[in-house]
């Protein structure tokens, strides 16, 4: 079963590539986040279901708190203008 902050994996891929989402928001829908680009998808709960394929990692799983899921602060590249 999932849970709010669960990582999933759906049948299919995101047009992006990325096959990881984060569940933002339950209830009769299911707010949904591509971990690849930052897109918010919101889909009926049957619907969603239906397309789940795994849980990939569960929210409160003192394991999986180290993973980050994006770039840290200190990788993103500062433009210099000049």
């Amino acid at each position: 079963m999932y849970h709010l902050g669960d990582v999933v994996q759906m049948k299919k891929p995101h047009a992006c590539g990325e096959n990881k989402w984060e569940i933002l928001r339950m209830g009769a829908d299911i707010r949904i986040k591509c971990l690849g680009c930052g897109h918010l998808i919101m889909i009926p709960r049957a619907e969603f279901n239906k397309k789940l394929k795994k849980v990939l990692h569960s929210a409160n799983d003192p394991v999986n708190l180290k993973e980050e899921h994006y770039v840290p602060k200190e990788n993103i590249a500062v433009p210099h203008f000049e």
